[in-house]
């Protein structure tokens, strides 16, 4: 890990802290029967949209806060493990990330733990484990490596887009806000090994645990080689989100200065 970029390790670190903060407290709001406001959703449909929105708004805003900005927002392993495949990220600064990404999201888990109780801890609430659906391990491998191939090539064809760059954030906060209203029974809408990992430890719940680690990083590696062998593709600027002129930026090369 390089010294210098130690600012942007513990903004992904603050990324992710903020969307496990986002959840747990959102969760418990929208489902938890120990607190009135679930009476106000009629069904599970209606909560998972409310879920959804409510977690789709979380990332367009850590996405483009100035912090989020700077070190491009990934709070996700598979991301940066993507951007470092695209030689856009030095492996000291992908290792910087990655720690940062498991340590932010665990801490935030913690604190919601702290501040909720168990509100939060118990069921249905349950840390917000992301765990396989009654379809089974099968489904739920399926859907969280459709999930991550969708949303990363997304990410690459309009981060790279000059007229698109700017509203990769809104698109990604759109998917997330989908995925999380109509995919989260299958899977639980992961997509993140660090974000399965924040709720997973402190609950000790490791049901389908390797989907997570196996399926989004595998899935996101395949979007970029799709990316990469796309005849009329542009080049990768920068291993940002958001690519702008308003933050310094880490990667290799970067063309977003």
């Amino acid at each position: 890990m390089k010294l210098e970029h130690w600012r942007e390790y513990l903004i992904e670190a603050w990324g992710l802290g903020t969307f496990m903060v986002s959840a747990g407290v959102f969760a418990t709001i929208i489902y938890s029967p120990e607190l009135p406001f679930s009476i106000i959703f009629p069904n599970d449909f209606v909560k998972g949209l409310f879920m959804g929105i409510a977690m789709g708004l979380t990332a367009i805003a850590i996405i483009y806060s100035p912090w989020g900005k700077r070190s491009g927002a990934h709070i996700n392993p598979a991301v940066t493990i993507t951007f470092f495949r695209l030689k856009k990220l030095s492996t000291s600064d992908t290792i910087g990330y990655i720690f940062a990404q498991f340590i932010g999201g665990l801490l935030g888990v913690l604190l919601v733990i702290l501040i909720l109780g168990k509100s939060f801890t118990n069921p249905p609430i349950n840390y917000a484990i992301t765990i396989p659906g009654k379809w089974g391990l099968t489904t739920a491998l399926i859907a969280e490596f459709i999930l991550s191939f969708g949303l990363m090539l997304m990410v690459l064809f309009t981060s790279n887009n000059d007229r698109l760059s700017k509203y990769t954030g809104v698109f990604s906060g759109i998917l997330v806000a989908t995925f999380i209203a109509f995919e989260a029974p299958i899977s639980g809408m992961s997509i993140n090994p660090a974000r399965t990992f924040a709720s997973g430890l402190p609950a000790q719940v490791w049901d389908g645990f390797w989907i997570y680690y196996f399926a989004p990083p595998l899935a996101m590696l395949t979007a970029a080689e799709i990316y990469l062998h796309y005849p009329k593709k542009p080049k990768v600027i920068c291993c940002k989100l958001c690519p702008n002129h308003e933050q310094i930026c880490i990667a290799n090369k970067c063309c977003c200065e």
